[in-house]
């Protein structure tokens, strides 16, 4: 294992425990309480899907006329994981990127998809983020998680952008959480069978597979550059702090919701 890699891993396992153990997974008891989840979660599940693409875009030739670009080994590796969260498998065997699958997790348990899809629809015509966030009413945490990934992706160093796709995303979903979206497909079997599908597929696919390939980018982009690898360790930990205050948003939500039922 890269000594590099190594230390970021030992560094960044406070934040880690901090996320697989948060209390947002103790108060979502039922439906209701999924639906707030992914309502804030889709906009991680988006930004995901642009940082992959802005990495693809970054590390090989996307444009006409094509010409060799980078490191050949680095070019299959993010090709590979582009390949299988952009055209992936659902239960019935579409292709369909992660994100579309989770859309049809959230219409099918009933969870509001009309946020992020006004959100989408503005800024794909106006290009500004905050114009979107506004139209669509996007929770400010959300709006903070979005934030940082563009933030990231705007500075252009491919080596800033694989350590947040690499340390941030991946190996996040804890057992615990399994276990309750388990119990709730077994009283709503209905309800949430595209949403423990997408679950598992992520664990299998992204938590296994996708992690070591891009382990193994991150290591090809940042190589031997100690400053390199130093920024790589604060975005890492700032981008694991902006999926904390994510949490922290949907248990606060989910928290005064429950007051009142």
């Amino acid at each position: 294992m890269n000594n590099h890699i190594t230390r970021i891993q030992q560094n960044i396992e406070p934040l880690r425990q901090q996320i697989i153990q948060h209390k947002v997974y103790s108060v979502i008891n039922d439906i209701e309480d999924l639906k707030v989840f992914m309502k804030y979660h889709v906009y991680a599940v988006w930004d995901f899907m642009s940082l992959l693409k802005s990495l693809q875009n970054s590390l090989t030739c996307t444009s006409v006329p094509w010409f060799p670009t980078g490191d050949g080994e680095t070019r299959n590796l993010i090709n590979e994981i582009v390949a299988g969260e952009e055209s992936d498998v659902d239960s019935e065997g579409n292709f369909k990127s992660h994100f579309e699958l989770y859309l049809d997790a959230m219409a099918q348990c009933g969870a509001d998809t009309t946020e992020i899809g006004r959100f989408i629809e503005a800024l794909r015509g106006t290009g500004d983020f905050e114009k979107a966030f506004d139209a669509a009413g996007t929770p400010e945490k959300a709006r903070e998680f979005v934030r940082f990934t563009f933030g990231t992706i705007g500075t252009r160093k491919d080596y800033l952008q694989a350590a947040i796709f690499t340390f941030g995303r991946e190996d996040l979903i804890p057992g615990m959480f399994m276990s309750i979206i388990e119990d709730i497909h077994r009283n709503f079997p209905d309800s949430i069978s595209i949403f423990k599908y997408y679950l598992e597929r992520h664990i299998e696919v992204d938590g296994d597979h996708h992690s070591h390939l891009a382990l193994r980018m991150t290591a090809n982009l940042c190589e031997k550059n100690e400053a390199f690898w130093q920024e790589a360790e604060q975005a890492t930990i700032t981008s694991l702090e902006k999926r904390i205050a994510l949490w922290d948003g949907v248990y606060e939500e989910i928290a005064v919701e429950n007051i009142t039922k």
